[in-house]
C-alpha cells in the first residue's frame, strides 16, 4: 500500500518551495552574483549554519512520542554534521584557505543529499506530519529554504557565471 499524505501539509511544502525559488530569482541571486565568488559562497553557507536545530528532532516534547527515533536520530545528527560542514567552509572561505572550495563542495552535497534523504524518510516512514509538534516548521518552510539556497550554491560551484567575472 503506497504511504498516505496530508493534503495541507504537502501544498505547504510546495508553497514553500515556490515561494523561495521565486525569491532566490528575484532578489538573492541577481545580490549574490554580484558579490565576489568566496563572499556569496561564505553568505549561502550561513544558512546553514543554523541546521543545528535539526537536533530538535531528538528532543522529548519539541516532537510527539510517536515520532520514529530511528527518523530523528538521522535528521539531528545529518543536519549537526551540515552546520559543522557549513561552518568549516565559512572559515575556510573567510580565510582563503587553499581547499575552501573542495569544502564547499562537501558540505554542499552533503547537505543537499541530508535534506533529500530526510525528505524520503519523512514521505516513507511518517504517515502523520502532526508528529513533527513544534517541529513542522522545519520541514514545511525551513528545508525548502535550505534546498533553494544549496541549488545557488551549485550554481556558483558549477560557474554560471564565470568565477573569474565574478572576482
Amino acid at each position: 500500500m503506497p504511504p498516505s499524505f496530508n493534503l495541507p501539509f504537502v501544498l505547504s511544502v510546495a508553497g514553500a518551495f515556490l515561494t523561495s525559488s521565486v525569491v532566490a530569482y528575484i532578489y538573492v541571486w541577481p545580490a549574490i552574483r554580484a558579490m565576489a565568488r568566496h563572499d556569496a559562497l561564505r553568505l549561502l553557507a550561513a544558512f546553514h549554519a543554523f541546521r543545528f536545530l535539526g537536533m530538535n528532532f531528538m528532543v522529548a516534547g519539541f516532537v510527539s512520542s510517536e515520532l520514529s527515533a530511528d527518523f530523528a536520530n538521522q535528521v539531528g545528527w545529518g543536519d549537526l554534521i551540515a552546520a559543522g560542514l557549513a561552518l568549516v567552509s565559512m572559515a575556510a572561505l573567510s580565510w582563503r584557505w587553499s581547499i575552501a572550495i573542495p569544502l564547499v563542495w562537501i558540505f554542499n552535497i552533503w547537505g543537499t543529499l541530508d535534506l533529500l534523504n530526510a525528505y524520503y524518510m519523512g514521505i516513507t516512514k511518517i504517515q502523520n506530519p502532526g508528529l513533527f509538534g513544534a517541529g513542522i516548521y522545519i520541514p514545511a518552510l525551513y528545508v525548502p529554504l535550505l534546498l533553494v539556497t544549496h541549488v545557488l550554491v551549485f550554481m556558483i560551484l558549477s560557474g554560471a557565471d564565470s568565477a573569474e567575472e565574478r572576482r
